[in-house]
């Protein structure tokens, strides 16, 4: 059936879509976050095995102080009331991004999760929160060069596979597919170097209105694509 074994999805437009329900922005974080859970049964019922949700970037917090403490609220909400369904459903739970950003009651109950549905075999559910991808890289690169500085890694034994042992990835695939919703045509900082072969697919609907028909649609779509990873496109015979 060519369904992607890794989706990631940049979820966008939460407050635009509120304003144009004459709603407080936070109201649309609100239904944001009811569509998680829709999203993730969807990608559990098509057989995807690692979903990752751009949540909360690096740079999110530079938004106005009361968004930022209703987010981190909204978000400590859902680690104690939602997650109980996530590891009923056989889903493993997974947090990336610069974790120490957060507050420290919100790290200890990611922390907690991880470790409660370590042993779950289901959907790989990831979390980018306080998420930079060049942050990321950069922070890779530390590392590999304090390595080489101890003496414990060779400059000429640097490859792909040594950057992406370092990434807050290391434990996942590159994605297949990358969806994003609100209609922009931009990646903002996620994934960089991990989306490098994967399907783009642009929706125009806000993620509040992104339901699971229209992750099915995004499938749909995926499923049509000749993926080639660089190589030519075989000739026709006609």
């Amino acid at each position: 059936m060519n369904i992607p074994s890794h989706v990631a999805i940049i979820m966008d437009g939460n407050g635009r879509w509120a304003q144009k329900q004459n709603l407080p922005r936070i109201r649309g974080h609100e239904i944001g976050g009811e569509r998680v859970e829709e999203i993730i049964r969807a990608a559990s019922h098509y057989g995807v095995q690692y979903l990752t949700l751009y949540a909360f970037s690096k740079e999110n917090w530079q938004r106005p102080a009361q968004e930022v403490s209703f987010l981190m609220d909204l978000l400590s909400h859902y680690l104690d009331h939602k997650l109980k369904k996530i590891r009923e459903n056989n889903v493993r739970f997974n947090a990336i991004g610069k974790l120490t950003d957060l507050p420290g009651n919100i790290q200890k109950k990611i922390a907690y999760w991880i470790q409660e549905t370590k042993n779950n075999t289901g959907l790989w559910a990831t979390f980018a929160f306080s998420y930079s991808s060049r942050l990321e890289i950069t922070e890779a690169c530390q590392k590999i060069a304090s390595e080489v500085a101890e003496g414990k890694l060779k400059p000429e034994s640097i490859d792909e596979k040594t950057i992406n042992a370092h990434l807050y990835t290391a434990n996942l695939p590159d994605p297949d597919l990358l969806i994003r919703t609100s209609g922009e045509m931009r990646l903002s900082n996620f994934l960089l170097w991990q989306i490098s072969y994967a399907e783009l697919y642009v929706t125009e609907k806000y993620w509040p209105e992104f339901t699971q028909e229209e992750f099915a649609k995004a499938i749909e779509a995926y499923q049509k694509r000749e993926r080639r990873f660089g190589l030519a496109a075989p000739l026709r015979k006609d």
